[in-house]
């Protein structure tokens, strides 16, 4: 035999300031209602649904999915009403989106407006309800894609909700509860920030129902809290296997939560409570006198036969996958850096040629490409201090070329250095007694002497 086990949470998030979302969680009935409409208008409208659902669904016999869609209507009216009696009211409405465990065993799902339900059957995600909005439909008809309709400038356009007229069509879907299968309920401040895929991850790390709605509600408010947050998820548990199942035993987290209704209860205290919860994170005032010590917490229950999973979303591998590209790009630019370059310096007195940069950098050191011919004895001595500091150049050939030019500077100041050449004296020979010199004095004309015979 089947049983439902849940736990709920909700959040005003990070940017409105009153809490409109409703939520039931009266085994077997659980629901969501997500209220709108000027100034209090909204919550009025989420809390009166939620009352009159439960008053019409528990006051009866047998559950049924025909008792669940008459509660509906109920509530519909309920809302219509209070509506049409309050001026100020007039225009409010309110998501409806309900599941219950009813004869057969089956479960009946009922839906009015945008607020969802989901199944996480065999780790896959499955949206049962449809959107009852503008673009929702837009998509259904294939004018839009489901991206576009993300960031529609009228996706919060309503086509049908509960409480704007005295009738409204509801939609009813009827699934075989089977054990170890996860319904999450939710307003629709959840799938506008979480999208399926973490979705999924969240609710099958965590097998405690009611820690999984907090943690949806907490990732909601963490990508942005655009708007109310409404979270309630219901396991299918075979109640064979747990002895310690109590079936109306529910753990509830987040503000503004909203108690399981009497049956005939008035509507006023129901929202009383409402309006007195503490929107940061209280919870609805409790009906235990003051004098009495709290019950104990009932024992923590686990989901049979479901592992606890680790939360692998596609924004961690994209951030490691961000961070290793860094890294690695990175390390490629220090390497290039350090290997671009080329300069002469000295290995002993030989004159050398290495690639790198003096000294290394981040410990990639310079490797030696060439040993040239010459030492520093073939250099001047002024370039010494240079080649020990070691000159960078842009190309191995700019640095031969460097070398070649330090010799070069070394033979010419060597040649340039060197004593000049003395040139000896040339004479001419006249007679055998007589010579007279070739050259003679500058201011004096040459002179020829003839031998006498």
């Amino acid at each position: 035999m089947v049983a439902l086990r849940a736990g709920a949470a909700t959040h005003v998030g990070q940017v409105r300031t009153n809490n409109q979302d409703s939520h039931l969680a009266a085994d077997p009935l659980y629901a969501v209602a997500d209220g709108m409409g000027g100034a209090a208008a909204g919550e009025v409208a989420s809390a009166l649904a939620i009352e009159a659902l439960s008053n019409g669904f528990h006051r009866s016999g047998e559950p049924s999915a025909d008792l669940l869609i008459h509660a509906a209507q109920a509530a519909n009216r309920a809302v219509w009403d209070e509506a049409a009696a309050n001026p100020e009211m007039r225009g409010m409405g309110t998501t409806l989106v309900a599941i219950a465990l009813v004869d057969g065993p089956e479960l009946a799902i009922i839906n009015i407006g945008d607020s969802r339900l989901y199944v996480l059957h065999d780790h896959e995600l499955r949206q049962i309800t449809f959107d009852h909005n503008l673009v929702a439909e837009m998509v259904a008809e294939g004018r839009i894609t489901p991206a576009e309709a993300e960031v529609h400038p009228r996706r919060n356009i309503m086509t049908r909700a509960l409480g704007v007229e005295p009738e409204v069509a509801i939609d009813l879907f009827v699934e075989e509860p089977v054990p170890g299968d996860r319904y999450l309920l939710c307003s629709d401040g959840l799938p506008r920030e979480v999208h399926d895929g973490l979705i999924t991850s969240l609710l099958e790390r965590f097998s405690d129902p009611a820690e999984a709605a907090r943690e949806l509600v907490d990732e909601a408010n963490r990508r942005g809290g655009g708007d109310n947050i409404t979270v309630v998820v219901v396991d299918i548990v075979d109640q064979a296997d747990d002895a310690t199942l109590a079936a109306n035993e529910l753990t509830v987290a987040g503000d503004a939560t909203t108690a399981p209704a009497a049956p005939g209860g008035p509507a006023p205290a129901l929202l009383e409570a409402v309006r007195d919860a503490d929107t940061t994170g209280g919870e609805a005032p409790s009906d235990q006198p003051p004098d009495q010590p709290a019950e104990p917490a009932p024992a923590t229950w686990r989901l049979p036969n479901r592992p606890t999973r680790s939360v692998l979303t596609g924004r961690v591998v994209g951030f490691v996958l961000l961070f290793l590209i860094i890294v690695i790009g990175a390390a490629a630019g220090v390497v290039w850096y350090a290997r671009s370059s080329y300069f002469v310096g000295l290995k002993g007195s030989q004159i050398v040629i290495y690639q790198g940069r003096p000294g290394g950098v981040l410990g990639i050191n310079p490797t030696l490409r060439r040993t040239t011919a010459y030492s520093t004895s073939d250099v001047l001595d002024s370039a010494v201090p240079v080649l020990r500091a070691g000159k960078e150049e842009a190309s191995l050939t700019d640095a031969e070329n460097y070398v070649q030019s330090l010799h070069n500077a070394y033979q010419e100041s060597q040649q340039n250095a060197a004593p000049p050449t003395t040139t000896p004296t040339s004479s001419t020979t006249v007679s055998p007694t007589t010579t007279v010199a070739a050259t003679t004095p500058a201011t004096a004309a040459p002179v020829t002497t003839a031998a006498q015979p």
